[in-house]
């Protein structure tokens, strides 16, 4: 199994003034579950902490990845319609491209979990493979 990682918790796990820090922090170091960033998230993550907290904290998470703490899941060509689909059934939610993505790549590997802040989108999304996604932290 691999928890997921939305944009939210892995930005606030690298940024110590972020109110969620310490219950992102404990979610991503005490999981048993393998750590799977989607690809487009990384992105989000890289223009938050460069605005906020200048490179040294992406710097970080890059060595991260490089040394396997964290695993990243790219898009696959067959992936593209579903997120496609979904940016278009939430549009209303003003789902977007990287939700959607996150959601996609969730559906494929058959997770049930989100480490996620974005309640407003991940909790009226409907997955194809479970009733609802369980969203971490609590």
């Amino acid at each position: 199994m691999a928890l997921i990682l939305d944009t939210g918790p892995l930005y606030a796990s690298l940024d110590r003034r972020d109110r969620d820090h310490g219950r992102c922090r404990r979610l991503i170091e005490e999981t048993d579950d393998a750590l799977l960033i989607p690809s487009p998230v990384l992105p989000e993550v890289d223009y938050l902490v460069s605005e906020r907290m200048g490179p040294a904290p992406m710097l970080a998470l890059l060595a991260d990845v490089e040394r396997a703490a964290y695993l990243v899941e790219d898009l696959t060509q067959d992936d593209y319609p579903r997120v496609r689909e979904l940016m278009d059934r939430y549009a209303d939610q003003d789902l977007g491209f990287v939700d959607a993505s996150v959601l996609a790549i969730v559906e494929r590997l058959g997770e049930r979990k989100v480490a996620t802040l974005d309640r407003r989108h991940f909790s009226v999304v409907r997955p194809r493979h479970v009733e609802a996604l369980e969203l971490l932290p609590e």
